[in-house]
């Protein structure tokens, strides 16, 4: 059973595909990268991968779909059994990397 919370990161398994951003009904998720080459010593040249620089949730927009976290190939959201997120103001439903990553972090 998936206990529904709310919707966490994990930084590292992100590859910045943004098919969670295309797929997000209601366009709650901004997510912002940059190339940079790999160089592995066994290939014949070097490998270009996006690193992630930003990823926000904005609270006040989602409607708790879970289409983002079904169609990450990688599992880099998944949710969390936690749901306190209280916000005084509207800027404070916007969840960054590092609060969407501290979901999953144990207490």
């Amino acid at each position: 059973m998936t206990v529904r919370g709310v919707i966490a990161l994990i930084p590292d398994a992100c590859t910045s595909c943004m098919l969670c951003v295309r797929e997000c009904p209601t366009w709650c998720i901004s997510l912002q990268a940059h190339p940079e080459q790999v160089v592995d010593e066994e290939a014949r040249r070097p490998r270009t991968v996006n690193v992630l620089d930003t990823f926000a949730i904005d609270f006040g927009l989602c409607m708790y779909c879970g289409i983002c976290v079904d169609v990450c190939p990688f599992d880099a959201l998944e949710w969390a059994p936690d749901h306190d997120y209280g916000a005084a103001t509207r800027a404070g439903l916007v969840q960054p990397i590092e609060r969407l990553a501290a979901w999953l972090a144990p207490p």
